[in-house]
């Protein structure tokens, strides 16, 4: 049986003009929705990169408007292409006789895709104070881009606002797993859905580390492959989420100002931008990647591809809550103080933990390149989290348990709890203006995340009881030792 390797050999000798020969492949870090792939060809003569995006495991997705499939996001790049946004050409979009999964191969382009080099590094310095006007003209552009002549409309869903939010709150059910800061969050949505007519192609995910950046300015807008049609406010709140403003203060992807971002968008779209309903999508951004990091989690239960990545991103739900209660219910709260013993037991777990996560790091990472490197990394932060878990011996759950105990007068075990609270919360039972719900959800996430990811920036926010933009900071947190 032909191997993976020499089938894309002869993919690309057959379909690429000028290709006579496949030198190398290498699968790169990061992609945890699709697999992306560095290619080195034979083009003309010369060895030339190529990319290659395609699903997890090589696996073939019905073509459904809800999930267009990578053939989609090839026509969504060419259509963008052709409107003025920077984008790789398209050379080959897979098929089934390709015997690769779905997929397509493209141009190498060069520049920087991660977003903490983007919003650091010196040599962007100059290109950051125009960043993120030349991101409001992209997207204007891209919300532009004829949906019937470019062949699009057929192709993808049709999301109005209400429709999104329904969609993914039947997701976050289907998982049948309660966290109330969500429900908290999805009745919040519900409540304040933005009025609009205009509905427009919406990438749905353009934020920095989806695009590539150079010195001088943008040169790719990737990872289509989430696009819909909708409110096009959408990816204007997107890229002021914090999760992807990689610990700055700057609130367009840790670059830029929402007056640069809307100035962009204006000029080109002519169009003027109400900054409430841009701040709805960005509520909406927190509760949207909170959902999706749980997607990570299940997929990860279910899924072809189980690497170590998956669960590790599925934590991260903490951190887009945390961020929903900084816009939502800042304020004060009270913060658990680990109190970490070995255990009788000599090494004790924390000690077996600790010397494989050394291993990880000072061994394993110094012999491995490549995506093997970078999962190593990640193994290492997932073992850092479950000493920080095993540090607070459970406690979080267990005052999250007394609280909620006492609020429903209840001897119930904490599954039961949250299931009720969550479930309230969705009802209306329990109203968003109860305080001692919002000081009861601050404390329970503000805690997880403590577990979970104690250097995001929306917990060295949260401890300051303040928010993420508008609102006056509240009280510092305060201690409450085990």
């Amino acid at each position: 049986m032909p191997t993976f390797e020499t089938r894309l050999a002869s993919v690309v000798v057959k379909n690429i003009t000028g290709c006579t020969e496949l030198l190398e492949v290498e699968r790169l870090s990061g992609g945890a929705s699709q697999e992306t792939y560095r290619l080195k060809v034979v083009l003309n003569g010369m060895a030339t990169p190529l990319a290659m995006r395609r699903t997890p495991g090589g696996e073939y997705v019905e073509a459904l408007p809800s999930h267009p499939g990578l053939d989609v996001e090839a026509l969504l790049m060419q259509s963008a292409k052709a409107v003025g946004v920077p984008e790789p050409e398209v050379y080959h979009v897979l098929t089934r006789e390709d015997d690769l999964g779905d997929g397509f191969i493209m141009e190498w382009i060069e520049g920087e895709a991660l977003g903490a080099r983007i919003t650091r590094d010196p040599q962007f310095a100059s290109i950051r104070p125009t960043l993120a006007k030349a991101c409001g003209e992209i997207l204007a552009r891209i919300h532009g881009i004829d949906l019937d002549q470019s062949g699009l409309r057929s192709r993808l869903a049709e999301l109005p606002p209400k429709q999104f939010l329904d969609q993914m709150l039947a997701r976050y059910h289907d998982f049948n797993v309660s966290q109330p800061m969500i429900d908290y969050t999805g009745r919040w949505l519900q409540e304040n859905l933005p009025k609009t007519d205009r509905l427009t192609l919406v990438h749905n995910d353009f934020r920095a580390g989806n695009f590539m950046l150079m010195p001088d300015g943008i040169s790719a807008v990737l990872d289509w492959e989430v696009a819909h049609i909708g409110d096009p406010m959408r990816d204007l709140g997107w890229i002021c989420t914090n999760s992807w403003r990689f610990g700055s203060q700057l609130p367009v992807g840790g670059f830029g100002t929402y007056e640069d971002l809307f100035a962009g968008y204006e000029a080109e779209s002519g169009i003027k931008v109400d900054p409430d309903h841009v701040k709805y999508w960005e509520v909406f951004g927190s509760f949207w990647w909170a959902i999706g990091c749980l997607g990570m989690a299940e997929h990860y239960r279910c899924g072809p591809d189980q690497s170590v990545e998956r669960p590790a991103i599925g934590r991260r739900t903490s951190e887009c809550q945390v961020d929903c209660v900084n816009l939502l219910i800042p304020g004060p709260v009270d913060l658990l103080a680990p109190a970490p013993a070995l255990g009788l037991d000599m090494p004790s777990q924390q000690e077996l933990i600790q010397s494989v996560r050394d291993y990880l790091r000072d061994d394993a990472m110094q012999n491995l390149q490549g995506r093997s490197q970078f999962l190593a990394r990640v193994a290492g932060n997932s073992l850092d989290m479950v000493l920080r878990e095993l540090a607070l011996g459970g406690q979080n759950q267990a005052m999250e348990t007394a609280r909620l105990r006492q609020y429903y007068d209840s001897t119930a075990a904490l599954g039961d709890l949250r299931a009720r609270l969550s479930e309230d919360l969705r009802t209306g039972k329990v109203p968003l203006s109860d305080e001692t719900i919002q000081q009861h959800l601050r404390a329970t996430v503000v805690n997880q995340i403590a577990i979970d990811q104690p250097n995001y920036s929306g917990f060295k926010r949260a401890l300051a009881g303040g928010s993420l933009d508008f609102r006056t900071p509240g009280k510092a947190a305060s201690l409450v030792a085990i």
